[in-house]
């Protein structure tokens, strides 16, 4: 098949791509650094000519509440036009599980909008909802610290690793659409404030995490269910601690 990976620079299009090519189909890594933008429109029309299948794995450049919404529904709309004028016939995106649970957090009411618009559309599609990344472990860090502390909920969450979310990825495009959505995450799971606890002490990192239960987290207070998949998500197979483990 002709796939289109939109964001297929990035850390989950790259390993997609590659997984896709040696599984022997055509793979466009679309990007705007490779002439692609949902954005403006630029090259969107070429890139998914004969394309089968789209799979968005693009995010906002900011976090900021306006500005992710703006990204979300400018890129969504134009993506979900050139799609339906090029006859492609499964479009994948990537979201966060718990974004129903989280919309008092900018960012989660833009990736809501984001599937809205796909749920919308006659474009036969499938959502994948992924947990945090362990890659982003020291970003949520970063952005918990104050000084020499890390102020964090101790809220439960199941992380899962990129390569894992990648392959149930890989696994949705060469299938049938399931017109739904579908969540993966990692096999573990962990108290949010001790998980970047034991990161840091890993990394030897001096910072010290405080419990709070009312810390928010990308500007939403959680709970044990905001984070967490349902029933029957799709389980990767890295764990913390072989993540950890240097390669």
């Amino acid at each position: 098949m002709k796939i289109v990976v939109i964001g297929g620079s990035g850390l989950i299009g790259k390993k997609l791509v590659n997984n896709l090519r040696q599984l022997g189909h055509e793979v466009v890594a679309a990007s705007p650094s490779s002439g692609v933008n949902t954005i403006t429109g630029e090259g969107l029309a070429e890139a998914l000519a004969g394309a089968q299948v789209v799979v968005d794995v693009a995010n906002s450049p900011s976090f900021e509440d306006k500005a992710a919404l703006e990204f979300f529904e400018t890129s969504g709309r134009n993506l979900l036009a050139a799609e339906a004028a090029a006859g492609v016939g499964h479009h994948i995106a990537l979201s966060v599980v718990g974004t129903d649970r989280l919309l008092e957090g900018g960012y989660f009411r833009a990736k809501m909008a984001q599937e809205n618009l796909i749920k919308s559309s006659k474009i036969p599609y499938t959502i994948l909802r992924a947990t945090q990344f362990f890659e982003f472990l020291s970003g949520i860090a970063k952005l918990s610290t104050d000084g020499q502390t890390v102020c964090l909920s101790p809220a439960l969450v199941q992380p899962v690793a990129a390569d894992d979310v990648a392959a149930a990825l890989t696994d949705i495009t060469v299938g049938a659409p399931v017109n739904g959505t579908v969540e993966v995450a990692g096999p573990e799971k962990f108290r949010l404030d001790e998980l970047i606890r034991r990161f840091l002490s890993a990394n030897q990192d001096a910072r010290k995490v405080i419990t709070d239960i009312h810390a928010r987290y990308s500007g939403v207070e959680l709970n044990d269910r905001s984070l967490t998949p349902g029933d029957k998500p799709r389980i990767g197979s890295t764990n913390f601690d072989l993540w950890l483990a240097p390669t």
